[in-house]
């Protein structure tokens, strides 16, 4: 049977820990695909920030390092910790490398862009096209939308915000 949610997958996290997503069962979540050597690398503080707003009302922040653009994440799972800490002071998830396209995809990225294949995926296959795209879960642990690189972190706040509900 095909898994449905983002809840119904793990992945192992920096330290090599397996972690469930189910975890986060009932909070709203923003699925990221990372990389410490890109342009874009500085959304680390907004991504941060916006986990920190929003994390005393159910929000978390997942980050998924991948070196499939342009081998911008090379570095083993100690360094992308170090640096992610000491660069951006990053608090929240962040998972073992993975890849987000191809056939060596992890599966809850499969899932992602099944559920969202963003504008140019409704044409085609619905990959991700960089560094730094991101996803919003529902606290159904429904993917809702997905953004692009170019799409600050702290764009999104309003969204975040109509999916966590009023105070």
């Amino acid at each position: 049977m095909e898994k449905q949610t983002v809840y119904d997958y793990s992945a192992p996290l920096l330290d090599g820990q397996e972690q469930s997503l189910a975890q986060f069962s009932g909070q709203v979540l923003l699925i990221v695909n990372t990389a410490s050597k890109c342009g874009f690398t500085p959304q680390y503080a907004g991504l941060e920030a916006l986990y920190q707003t929003y994390r005393d009302r159910g929000f978390t922040v997942l980050g998924f390092p991948s070196n499939q653009f342009g081998a911008q994440e090379p570095g083993s799972a100690a360094e992308i910790a170090t640096f992610c800490e000491t660069r951006f002071a990053v608090t929240f998830p962040l998972f073992a490398k993975i890849e987000v396209n191809g056939p060596a995809a992890h599966p809850l990225y499969r899932l992602l862009k099944r559920e969202q294949p963003g504008l140019l995926g409704v044409f085609g296959s619905g990959n991700i096209r960089w560094n730094f795209t991101k996803f919003l879960v529902d606290r159904n642990g429904r993917v809702t939308a997905r953004y692009g690189p170019a799409r600050k972190p702290e764009k999104l706040a309003g969204a975040i915000e109509r999916l966590l509900g009023p105070l």
